[in-house]
């Protein structure tokens, strides 16, 4: 392929280039995936205004999230086993994120731990919280989070227990992995993949191995995990991560109003209106399709974003008019990664911010702080 254009270009390098299980680690849902897909398809319902005769120069994508200057609306969204996709996987997404001006926020189940990205990372480095029964390994992940210095701590509450996607069955997706017959044929395959590995020592959950009594390798990850996620997650935990924490605290995974209502009351900086990228609940509702009623019942008590089905520049304005101030980018930046490294992260980026700086100016606007409902064709979007 040697001219880029749009993410499904990516995805389909992505999925030249990465071993089956992990790419579709990235690019699956649970049971029948039909939340998954109406993530993207009810971003293309939505219909947009264009206006002509308005001068279109001086435009700028520039904005704030929970305070902090952003290139464009958009964060890189914290995605499991990113090192898996390629070799330092991680780093590279959060170096292709501080030169492109747009937060990178490293998930609790990274490959590459968070020293190791700290020392790539600019000052958009967020990091994302899992709550697990251990309180005293959640305790030192966040002061390890304070010490590497990000700057906000967005904390997963839709991931107590886990959903099932039958990919991952189907293809033996563990920790470690399962190196079937039909893997191992399938990595042989991956050339590029396999000697980016060979040449990182990079290959573990980094975040985790050697910080928890009796996990010292991939092996005996897979018990404590399968142990650790709480179902008992509750809104006090929020309030004692929130004084553990003390700094800029996201909330990811709110779909209902009344959820909304809570993340308000804890005192959070920000939620994220998400259904974890149709992973979790499937037959949820979209995250576009939940945002409108969201924005409504607290939108200017709190700062909104929101996460899921992201493909194009448009989908980014789409979400900006219906209230999101900002978007998370999960499944096009793993597919960026997966066919070229730092460079296709960067091509991700660089192929979103175009689209939504040409589409903001064909419907009339040249800052992105002053786009709103009115861009949209009435009748074609969600209403509360």
């Amino acid at each position: 392929m040697t001219v880029i254009t749009n993410i499904e270009d990516l995805r389909i390098l992505a999925q030249k280039r990465v071993p089956r299980m992990f790419y579709d680690y990235a690019d699956s849902g649970s049971w029948t995936e039909s939340t998954y897909r109406a993530n993207n398809d009810d971003f293309q319902k939505i219909k947009l205004r264009q206006r002509v005769a308005v001068n279109m120069e001086n435009r700028s994508t520039e904005t704030t999230m929970v305070g902090q200057k952003v290139a464009m609306p958009v964060a890189i969204a914290p995605t499991g086993l990113t090192g898996m996709q390629h070799a330092d996987g991680e780093i590279l997404a959060a170096k292709a994120a501080r030169k492109f001006g747009v937060p990178f926020t490293l998930s609790t189940m990274s490959i590459c731990s968070i020293e190791d990205v700290a020392k790539h990372a600019g000052e958009g480095f967020w990091f994302q919280l899992y709550v697990m029964k251990d309180r005293g390994f959640i305790e030192r992940l966040i002061d390890r989070a304070k010490a590497a210095n990000c700057s906000a701590l967005v904390l997963t509450l839709d991931l107590q227990i886990l959903g099932q996607r039958h990919k991952d069955l189907k293809n033996g997706l563990s920790a470690p992995p399962k190196l079937t017959i039909a893997n191992l044929i399938n990595i042989a395959t991956k050339p590029r993949w396999a000697l980016g590995m060979l040449g990182t020592p990079r290959r573990q959950f980094g975040n985790i191995v050697g910080h928890v009594t009796g996990v010292a390798d991939m092996s005996s990850l897979s018990s404590w995990t399968a142990q650790q996620f709480d179902p008992a997650l509750n809104w006090g935990d929020v309030e004692w991560i929130k004084k553990r924490w003390g700094g800029k605290l996201i909330l990811k995974g709110i779909q209902d109003v009344e959820d909304a209502k809570l993340a308000v009351r804890s005192g959070a900086d920000a939620l994220i209106v998400s259904n974890h990228g149709g992973r979790q609940l499937d037959g949820a509702q979209s995250s576009i399709e939940a945002l409108p009623a969201v924005v409504d019942a607290v939108g200017g008590q709190i700062e909104i974003h929101m996460d899921g089905g992201i493909r194009s520049g448009q989908d980014v304005l789409k979400a900006r008019a219906l209230g999101a101030q900002a978007v998370y980018i999960g499944r096009p930046f793993l597919y960026g990664l997966g066919a070229m490294g730092e460079a296709g992260v960067t091509k991700c980026l660089e192929i979103l911010h175009k689209e939504l700086d040409l589409t903001m100016a064909f419907c009339g606007h040249t800052k992105i702080e002053t786009v709103d409902k009115s861009i949209l064709l009435p009748g074609t979007f969600p209403t509360a």
